[in-house]
């Protein structure tokens, strides 16, 4: 099965903010306040250069997400992706959406 991923959206905004606070909630028993997570991720959106989301779609709908943030490193004299805010819907786990 092919899983389409694509770069989110303004519009994905809400739904990517409340998956980081899920994600907050399931590994770090940590509630997040929507006035904290919502402008943070949709800066990120909007702001070139601070982190790009990409979001993976089974029959056209969001099922999951990941945040790619840059790191400068001058061993390698270069920039580095760093894979951060990994979500998956609970139900649409163990079919290989983060394989994608």
């Amino acid at each position: 099965m092919s899983i389409p991923i694509r770069p989110a959206l303004l519009a994905d905004a809400p739904l990517l903010a409340n998956w980081a606070k899920a994600m907050a909630l399931e590994t770090e028993q940590k509630i997040l306040a929507d006035e904290d997570v919502f402008p943070g991720v949709r800066r990120a959106i909007e702001q070139d250069g601070l982190a790009r989301y990409f979001i993976a779609e089974l029959n056209s709908q969001p099922v999951g997400c990941l945040m790619l943030t840059y790191e400068w490193s001058d061993w390698r004299n270069g920039l580095w992706w760093w894979i951060q805010s990994v979500y998956v819907d609970p139900e649409c786990r163990r079919q290989g959406v983060y394989r994608a």
